[in-house]
């Protein structure tokens, strides 16, 4: 081995800031293990573990010894952020000098996550009418989705790395798809800027690199489909692996509209006949408008002649679009050839029915009747894709249910006849749950039922929030609870002197609204989805988390009343096996951003009387952090009363780090549990002499100057701010980068 894993991470905890825990160095030596045995790994590490080096150590030290790069895999955006700006920077840094050289990097993602060069220069055509990619339309005056583009056009002549994440604030997605294309509309090798690409810079720097960070959709993609988009290699680290197979089966899952195939015949009608597309579409619409929601046991005679249609008028055109030689593939039959394909691959399947397949319709507000269909169980998909030919080492805070990693190992592809040996670990958390934290569950409230949320409930949750001075994070089952709650809280709040604010997912980006959360005590933020897991705001903006009933999957949901139904009829507990196992990881994942940190104090709130009255209460809060437990709303509303008078001031929230195609290249990313420290300094990649970027915004050497002598001359923050007429975290993220310091400025403390 290149250098001795104790002292390898002994040194990269040190150079984080860290302090050694009992329960990392055993998940690293497990770890280690694993890959010397060619096993693989199921290993749960709460909160405050550190499991991101105790992995990211053995990983750099196994790529060492055999010249292969490690795959990591996260769900969310803010994990591979963490770790591609904040905890490899430093890692890096500190085990050099045990390895000879600095460990290397990158973070790859789907194409659409990144500025596409061909389509700014107009190298695609306008798919619609709303269409602003020529600067005429811009200039022209087009409200907010003309000023997105804007922005976008500006950033993207200083950018690095064409990552999306990278601006802040965001813009509306309709704005990105103005400057981005899909997998499948991309020119590949023949685009005339593939030299400038950042989606092909990115995936040749992460062939000679250490360690690959990526999303477990694209990782799916590129086992599944053997495209090798990314490098070779014998080392997959799952990080959120309770996520997986949820992320995978929505990656393999197909839909078809009447407006898609609609659109995919519009795009592709100056090039071919598309007549007979579009009255397919039509005819499908009417067909599928006439069925019930829900899953369907099998294909009735008017679907699959209107499905037959499709598949059938979309092959002809197919054979239209093949361009007569290579140079006649441009963009605009690219982007035709990519719609009508996807119609017709989509449609094929589903009339395929493989006996895995579940095939369901939907309402949608926007788009109408949608046709889905998905796998049952992609289970042996992973067994023979995933877990074959490599090391899996699958971790996160929640694998073991009710004493066991069997449920998670099951759906996993890990038992059963044929399923490949593996090793369950669970190394625990450092946390203090019964004297931080209380579970309450609002015993006296009424059952969630179908028709929103009781007035009681509101109720419940203003005076909750009134009691802990804002600093709540919401958690509901549903995107419209979490809407109707913050329309609600809003109105009740209007005239509260403390002037809490409520911030609701969808309103901008999630990492946004979460660094406005994490930098105001009076601010709440109510979401549903990815605001369950990933979100991480140590320190007292976060006191108090809601969460508004157990997050069962729908009665009618056809996913996962099909698994239910496959249980039971070979003999199993399907509500148990599904149902309750499904609640159980997100009732964790949830109950579990409240404490962050040894110092963190707080309530998580249930508004759900079930989680004490139901005979799988028990079940459910096995899954829980231990919190102590009460019913005891007097003393609940007591307790976040005093946490919010003797709290400390929010920790600082810094502003994403600007990234090139291998990783950060400078700023500072907001910490984890116990360390919320500035990023490494270590040397950038070579950049235009014009600007510096921060968040988005191209800084000039006027601006830098304005800067320092603002802070020089005892100006706050509001006055740099309004002077620069920029936002204050951009200006806060910018004194950062330059060393400044306003004299007033909060500093961080660790008890």
């Amino acid at each position: 081995m290149a250098a001795d894993l104790s002292a390898l991470l002994h040194a990269a905890v040190e150079g984080v800031g860290g302090t050694e825990r009992p329960g990392q160095t055993r998940m690293a030596e497990a770890v280690q293990e694993a890959v010397g045995g060619k096993g693989h790994l199921l290993v749960q590490a709460g909160t405050g573990t550190g499991k991101s080096l105790a992995y990211l150590v053995p990983a750099v030290a196994h790529a060492f010894d055999t010249g292969r790069p490690a795959i990591v895999a996260t769900a969310t955006l803010a994990l591979q952020a963490q770790i591609v700006d904040r905890d490899m920077p430093r890692v890096a840094e500190a085990v050099a000098p045990l390895l000879g050289r600095k460990p290397t990097y990158a973070l790859v993602k789907g194409r659409a996550n990144y500025l596409c060069q061909h389509k700014l220069v107009g190298g695609f055509p306008d798919e619609d009418e709303g269409s602003l990619l020529s600067v005429g339309q811009v200039d022209s005056g087009m409200g907010r989705l003309g000023a997105e583009v804007v922005r976008l056009r500006e950033w993207a002549e200083v950018t690095e790395s064409g990552d999306r994440d990278e601006l802040v604030p965001g813009v509306s997605q309709r704005a990105w798809h103005q400057v981005s294309v899909t997998a499948h509309e991309c020119l590949g090798s023949k685009c005339p800027l593939v030299g400038d690409c950042f989606v092909e810079r990115a995936r040749e720097a992460a062939k000679d690199v250490d360690v690959v960070v990526t999303n477990h959709s694209f990782m799916a993609i590129d086992a599944f489909e053997g495209r090798q988009m990314l490098p070779e290699h014998d080392l997959l680290v799952v990080d959120e692996g309770h996520e997986l197979v949820d992320r995978v089966t929505s990656t393999i899952t197909d839909e078809l509209t009447a407006s898609m195939i609609a659109a995919a015949a519009k795009k592709a009608g100056k090039l071919a006949d598309t007549d007979q597309v579009t009255e397919a579409s039509t005819f499908f619409q009417g067909v599928v408008d006439e069925l019930d929601e829900g899953r369907l046991t099998g294909l009735p005679d008017g679907l699959t002649l209107a499905l037959e249609r499709v598949r059938d008028t979309t092959r002809a055109v197919q054979s239209e679009l093949k361009p007569p030689s290579p140079q006649d593939n441009d963009g605009a039959r690219q982007v035709a050839r990519a719609a009508i394909d996807e119609v017709n691959e989509n449609a094929a399947r589903i009339l395929e029915q493989r006996e895995l397949d579940v095939a369901w319709v939907g309402r949608d507000p926007r788009r109408g009747s949608v046709l889905r269909v998905a796998p049952m169980s992609v289970a042996m998909l992973l067994r023979d894709k995933v877990f074959e030919d490599r090391t899996v080492i699958m971790t996160s805070a929640t694998l073991e249910l009710g004493g066991s990693f069997d449920a998670v190992a099951g759906t996993l592809g890990l038992r059963g006849e044929g399923s490949p040996s593996w090793t369950g670990l669970d190394v625990g958390s450092p946390f203090d749950y019964p004297r931080q934290a209380m579970a309450y569950v609002a015993k006296r409230l009424p059952p969630p039922g179908r028709d929103g949320m009781a007035p009681q409930t509101m109720d419940e949750i203003e005076a909750l929030v009134r009691a802990a001075g804002g600093r709540t994070l919401g958690l509901f089952s549903s995107t419209r609870a979490a809407v109707a709650a913050a329309e609600v809280m809003r109105s009740r709040f209007a005239d509260d002197p403390r002037g809490i604010n409520f911030l609701c997912q969808g309103e901008d980006q999630t990492a946004t609204l979460v660094r406005q959360f994490a930098s105001d005590a009076a601010t709440c933020l109510f979401g549903t989805l990815s605001l369950w897991q990933g979100v991480d705001v140590p320190g007292s903006a976060c006191q108090l988390v809601i969460i508004d009933r157990i997050p069962f999957p729908r009665p009618d949901d056809p996913l996962a009343s099909a698994r239910s139904q496959a249980i039971a009829k070979m003999g199993g507990n399907g509500f148990m096996a599904v149902s309750a196992t499904h609640a159980a990881l997100r009732l964790a994942q949830g109950a579990g951003r409240l404490v962050r940190r040894s110092d963190d104090r707080g309530i998580v709130a249930f508004l759900d009387s079930r989680m004490m009255t139901a005979r799988y209460a028990g079940f459910l809060q096995k899954s829980l952090p231990p919190f102590w437990p009460t019913t005891d709303r007097t003393m609940v509303l007591a307790a976040l009363q005093r946490l919010d008078e003797t709290a400390a001031d929010p920790l600082p929230v810094h502003q994403p780090a600007l990234r090139g195609v291998t990783g950060a290249l400078e700023g500072t990313a907001m910490g984890d549990a116990d360390d919320a420290r500035p990023v490494a300094e270590h040397t950038p990649v070579a950049r235009s002499p014009r600007t510096a970027v921060t968040g988005g915004h191209a800084w000039t050497d006027e601006q830098d100057a304005e800067l320092r002598d603002g802070v020089e001359s005892g100006c706050t923050l509001e006055e740099l701010a309004d002077h620069l007429e920029l936002a204050p975290d951009l200006v806060t993220a910018r004194m950062t980068l330059l060393g400044l310091e306003l004299s007033d400025a909060p500093t961080m403390s660790f008890d």
